[in-house]
């Protein structure tokens, strides 16, 4: 049941994330579903991988290349999902942005 309201929380963020960032584009609700699944897959299993092997650069840059490494995540979902779509760099960084803190504060009722 929680992971149910978990991806129900994703999905909505996806959804206003893509209507508040410009150069983002969700075909339908159903898109919006899959494109919460696939990158909660992604930051399961590959983010923490590139986080590693980045870690490094990351120290350098003083943890601003973490952003690089969830800019990458959301484009390789959308090469992923059909339907999903960014438009650039400053696009996939601020649809990271707003899907985790939209995340954040609907999770906080769940908890």
């Amino acid at each position: 049941m929680k992971l149910l309201l978990r991806l129900v929380i994703s999905t909505l963020a996806v959804l206003v994330a893509a209507n508040l960032v410009p150069g983002v584009e969700v075909n339908g609700t159903a898109t919006a579903i899959i494109v919460a699944i696939v990158l909660g897959i992604l930051n399961t299993f590959l983010k923490p991988v590139l986080q590693i092997l980045a870690l490094p650069i990351t120290i350098i840059t003083l943890g601003l290349f973490y952003f690089v490494v969830n800019v990458f995540i959301i484009y390789l979902a959308s090469y992923l999902v059909e339907g999903f779509y960014i438009n650039g760099f400053i696009s996939a960084l601020l649809f990271g942005l707003v899907v985790s803190v939209v995340s954040a504060i609907l999770g906080m009722f769940l908890d």
